[in-house]
């Protein structure tokens, strides 16, 4: 009897010991298979997780981010450890212990499951970084196993923080936020460092499923389970018993809650200028990886310059609009439905399209009309019903008429003609002294746009660049993009090509009716005025922006120096060599049109536009700085006290110097007494060019001070004419003159520098004709010459007409005086001393003509 059940034991022993090694052997053998051909763990040690690339302004402020995933690297040694251990109390309780993977915890998770208890997950720290890594999110036994595997190689390649510092910088946290550090400003707008005991047990609960534990949608699932996290944390001895019981009573208080504001909130919105450096870093440094890699972009934009350029260019816009435009009707429409529910109609107000990046404009939906008024509600402000209303009489004086949606016009006559309830509007704030809502007038987009570029002229470095009215609106940059014809603020560097082929301001030109047989037929070019005024210097060329002096100048220069001018600074990359390219019928670009006037500003040395100083990789490398200089003396003990620095500078000079000052000389007449000066007065040496394209499509102003150079563009974008009186002194000029007048408050200006060895004469600005030292009077001009340099004392005889026939003779004198008729009365001139003669008209002092045309 002993010897049977001896002998029974000792088969189940046996049984049990060959089923233990045949399942040991079978356990090897998987993991054996399973153990070939994984992914390198050995590159986790130089990981790299996708990262925020960051737009900073000169100040040192975030000007925007760029991401494919909202994460920001943070080393775990400057993680606090309360952050660190509330994810560890949530997730691996064993972590400083385990292999890698927890027998234990996978059994007591199987137990609790079975049992009912608290689910808990069974994947260590370890195994997540593996999963997440190296491996996919399939639900299989074969990742498993995989997982287990890799999870042990890497505990024995990396340390226990590295392994912590992948997890907590990769996990997704809802919200578009990977990693700690961004979620942190997600839901707290704070740094890992500000967070408190309850925000870090918050955060520590979302890794399972962030969207199942929403602050605001999800609030009460959310607060049990961080309180789950805090009793973890009080029971792993990371928090007290009355640590854990005070961070449980506390509410959940959320960016999402609206509790507080992210950090982002206080950044201003996305705009042309970070756009614009967007596309440029990409098309240097490629998409994927400027929204990977972590960059530190320094931009050059001073953001009180940005301010002032967007609101001096909306203005110009808007002044346009209400003088022009009739009411295009709601940007969008909310159902009629949600108006009598305050929260419904918020909400939906809240998702409905319309720009929210104009200062004090916000939308606002029509709640209902009557026939004087229509009752608003306005996204951000409290109802208040005395208060939120728009009045048709205080409207209908800019919007006589509205556009119905055929696209014809037609006049309204009450407050239903004009909106409609539902509708969603665009409106203005009016304040009180104390800055308060006082009542709210209508706004809308205008359909016309534009472009504004200001930059620094020695260094190229653009201080503000607005492309629209409105980003949100239309992100197509108008500045950068939009390719327009430049008008008349081309001529300056015809008159630039002319001087450096040795004429000079008092070069005098026959202005007078030129016709040229072109393939597309005859072209008659005319001056804006319809007239013409005969022979006048340079200077009044460009003053009055006569076309037919400057197609004159053009063909007497030749087109191919011309061209090869405008190539040089940069207008264009190829120019056509046709006399109407003169007048500036090529299409450029403002912000080539504007660096090109800064090398007029900087005395003709070339310059690089850029909208970035510095961008710096993620570890600090600086992979593209702007600034080329060296310095020679900046080493250690190299200047004495009050010594400054040498920069040495390489610049390629596109231009002479007396050329650029000569040029700069007649632009600053533009200002003072030309078609600029009734809109351009600053109270400081400044100098520009408008212009107006045929037909008033395109209205131009770019100008410059001793150091800031800027320019405006205004047209439809698909072109049509501006209306009668459009001009670019009209409407691009006090467009300039705000932002300028602050430009110059805070930059400064001083006067042109004179180039050496030259020196100044005084000339009657009307005839060319040299004055002596000590003339004075509105029609004396002083120009700029070498020293020695030979040319005409009486400024009469060197003079051009470019080739042409003129269509009758013209007297060369018939200008000389303020009247520009052309009638047979006696002339008026002045003489050398500056006086009055008056010209008996029997007494010509000859006619040109000259060849045909080609």
């Amino acid at each position: 009897m002993l010897r049977s059940i001896v002998s029974f034991f000792g088969v189940i022993f046996t049984v049990l010991t060959l089923g233990a090694i045949l399942g040991v052997a079978t356990i090897a053998a998987v993991f054996l298979a399973y153990g070939r051909d994984l992914p390198d763990h050995d590159s986790l040690a130089g990981y790299e997780p996708a990262t925020i690339s960051r737009v900073y302004a000169v100040d040192g402020g975030v000007m925007d981010e760029f991401a494919s995933e909202r994460r920001q690297f943070t080393s775990v040694e400057e993680m606090p450890d309360i952050l660190k251990n509330a994810f560890i109390s949530a997730e691996d309780k064993n972590f400083y212990n385990h292999k890698g993977y927890d027998p234990l915890g996978i059994v007591k998770a199987g137990i609790d499951a079975a049992t009912g208890g608290t689910l808990r997950g069974a994947s260590t720290i370890t195994q997540q970084v593996t999963k997440n890594f190296l491996l996919t999110n399939d639900r299989s036994a074969e990742r498993k196993i995989k997982e287990l595997i890799l999870s042990a190689r890497i505990e024995g390649s990396l340390s226990k923080d590295r392994i912590l510092e992948l997890y907590l910088n990769e996990i997704f946290l809802g919200q578009n936020s990977y990693g700690v550090t961004a979620a942190a400003e997600t839901y707290f707008g704070k740094t890992l460092e500000q967070l408190n005991l309850q925000e870090v047990a918050y955060l520590a609960s979302l890794p399972k499923a962030p969207s199942n534990y929403h602050p605001v949608r999800q609030k009460e699932r959310a607060l049990n389970r961080r309180n789950f996290v805090l009793r973890e944390m009080a029971e792993n001895g990371y928090a007290t018993e009355e640590e854990a019981k005070l961070a449980r009573a506390s509410d959940l208080e959320t960016v999402q809650g609206g509790h507080m504001e992210t950090a982002r909130s206080s950044r201003p919105p996305r705009n042309y200028f970070t756009d614009e450096i967007r596309r440029q870093v990409t098309n240097s440094f490629g998409e994927d990886e400027f929204f990977t890699g972590g960059y530190a972009v320094r931009a050059t934009m001073d953001t009180d310059m940005q301010r002032e350029a967007e609101r001096a260019l909306r203005r110009g816009l808007e002044a346009y609009d209400r003088r022009n435009s009739p009411y295009f009707g709601a940007v969008s429409t909310i159902d009629t439905a949600l108006l009598d529910d305050e929260p419904k109609w918020r909400n939906a107000l809240e998702n409905a399209k319309a720009p929210r990046d104009i200062e004090n404009w916000y939308p606002a939906v029509v709640l209902s009309v009557g026939e004087k008024t229509a009752q608003i509600g306005v996204e951000g402000f409290d109802y208040n019903e005395e208060r939120d209303r728009l009045y048709f009489s205080v409207e209908n004086k800019w919007a006589k008429n509205k556009v119905n949606k055929d696209g014809d016009r037609f006049r309204m006559k009450n407050a239903a003609d004009m909106f409609s309830a539902g509708d969603v509007v665009l409106v203005k704030s009016a304040l009180n002294d104390d800055r308060s809502v006082k009542s709210w007038t209508l706004r809308q987009v205008p359909k016309i746009q534009g472009g504004f570029v200001a930059m620094d002229t020695n260094t190229g470095r653009v201080l503000a660049m607005q492309g629209g009215f409105s980003y949100q609106h239309s992100v197509f940059n108008r500045a950068t993009q939009a390719q327009r014809q430049p008008g008349s603020v081309f001529k300056p560097f015809v008159y630039a090509a002319a001087m450096d082929s040795g004429y000079s301001p008092v070069t005098i030109v026959v202005d007078a009716p030129i016709k040229i047989n072109t393939p597309q037929g005859l072209w008659t070019p005319k001056n804006a005025s319809n007239k013409f005024y005969g022979p006048a210097p340079l200077r009044v060329g460009i003053e009055q922006s006569r076309n037919l002096m400057t197609i004159r100048l053009a063909q007497d220069v030749g087109m191919g120096v011309v061209g090869g001018y405008a190539e040089r600074f940069g207008v264009y990359d190829r120019m056509s060599r046709v006399l109407s390219g003169a007048l500036g019928a090529q299409e450029s670009t403002l912000y080539k049109i504007v660096s090109s006037y800064a090398m007029f500003a900087n005395g003709g040395e070339r310059i690089h536009p850029t909208l970035i100083d510095r961008v710096q990789d993620r570890s600090g490398k600086t992979v593209f700085r702007h600034d080329g200089r060296v310095c020679a003396d900046c080493g250690p003990g190299d200047l004495a006290d009050g010594q400054g620095v040498t920069l040495s500078s390489d610049k390629e000079r596109v231009m002479d110097e007396v050329t650029a000052y000569r040029i700069t000389s007649m632009m600053r007449g533009v200002v003072e007494r030309g078609t600029a000066r009734k809109t351009v007065n600053l109270g400081v040496p400044v100098a520009g060019k408008t212009g107006t394209t045929n037909e008033a499509k395109d209205v131009w102003f770019v100008g410059f001070t001793s150091n800031i150079v800027a320019g405006c563009y205004m047209g439809f974008d698909t072109p049509k004419t501006l209306g009668r009186g459009a001009s670019g002194g009209g409407m691009c000029g006090p467009v300039f003159q705000q932002f300028m007048a602050k430009a110059v408050q805070k930059y400064g200006a001083d006067n042109f520098e004179q180039p050496d060895n030259t020196v100044f004469y005084k000339f009657d600005r009307f005839s060319g004709v040299r004055l002596p030292d000590d003339a004075t009077g509105d029609h004396v001009v002083r120009e700029l010459f070498r020293i020695g340099e030979d040319f005409d004392a009486n400024g009469l005889l060197d003079f051009i007409d470019g080739g042409f026939e003129a269509e009758t003779n013209i007297e060369i004198f018939s200008n000389f005086s303020r009247n520009t008729t052309t009638t047979k009365k006696d002339k008026v001139v002045r003489t050398s001393t500056g006086k009055k003669k008056k010209i008996p008209a029997k007494a010509s002092f000859g006619s040109l003509s000259s060849g045909g045309l080609y």
